[in-house]
C-alpha cells in the first residue's frame, strides 16, 4: 500500500525542470504526480512516475541528486470537508503528515492525494480501520 517517490534536488536556474523532464522522456518514463518546492537556490521536485528505478537512473546519469521515498496514495471524498474527514482521522491517531500533494486523476468520484507520513505504517493502519481506500503502488503507477 505504499508507493515509490522521487525526489530531485535541482538547482533554480532556467532550464533545469526542463532538463529533468527531458531525461525522464527520453527514457520513455511517465509522470503521474508531482510537487515542485523551491527556494532563491534550489528546489526539490517530487515526482510519482510508472518506472522509479528507471527515472532515478536516468536523472543520475545526468548529474541530478535523487532520492526515493516513500508516500502513500489516498482516495479522498471529493466534497466540502471531505480532506478534513480525513486529516482529522489522521489527528486523532496522532499521525504527523510531513506534505501532501494531489495526483493528476481521480478515482471512481474521488480525489486522490499523496501524502508523506512520519510513520507510513501508522498511518496506512489508521486509514483502513476508518474504511479510507488507500491505494497500492502498481495502480497509482498505471494511472
Amino acid at each position: 500500500m505504499k508507493v515509490e517517490q522521487i525526489s530531485i534536488f535541482i538547482e533554480n536556474k532556467s532550464g533545469r525542470l526542463a532538463e529533468v523532464t527531458q531525461a525522464l522522456g527520453d527514457s520513455n518514463v511517465n509522470i503521474r504526480a508531482l510537487s515542485l518546492a523551491d527556494t532563491s537556490d534550489f528546489g526539490i521536485l517530487r515526482l510519482i512516475v510508472d518506472k522509479t528505478d528507471l527515472a532515478k537512473d536516468a536523472l543520475k546519469e545526468r548529474g541530478f541528486t535523487v532520492n526515493k521515498t516513500v508516500v502513500v496514495a489516498v482516495e479522498v471524498p471529493d466534497h466540502p470537508a471531505g480532506l478534513a474527514s480525513i486529516l482529522t482521522i489522521l489527528d486523532t491517531g496522532t499521525v504527523n503528515v510531513e506534505y501532501m500533494y494531489a495526483f493528476v486523476e481521480r478515482c471512481g468520484g474521488n480525489a486522490v492525494i499523496i501524502f508523506r507520513f512520519d510513520d507510513p505504517e501508522a498511518a496506512i493502519e489508521i486509514l483502513t480501520k476508518n474504511n479510507i481506500n488507500v491505494l497500492e503502488g502498481e495502480r497509482v503507477y498505471g494511472m
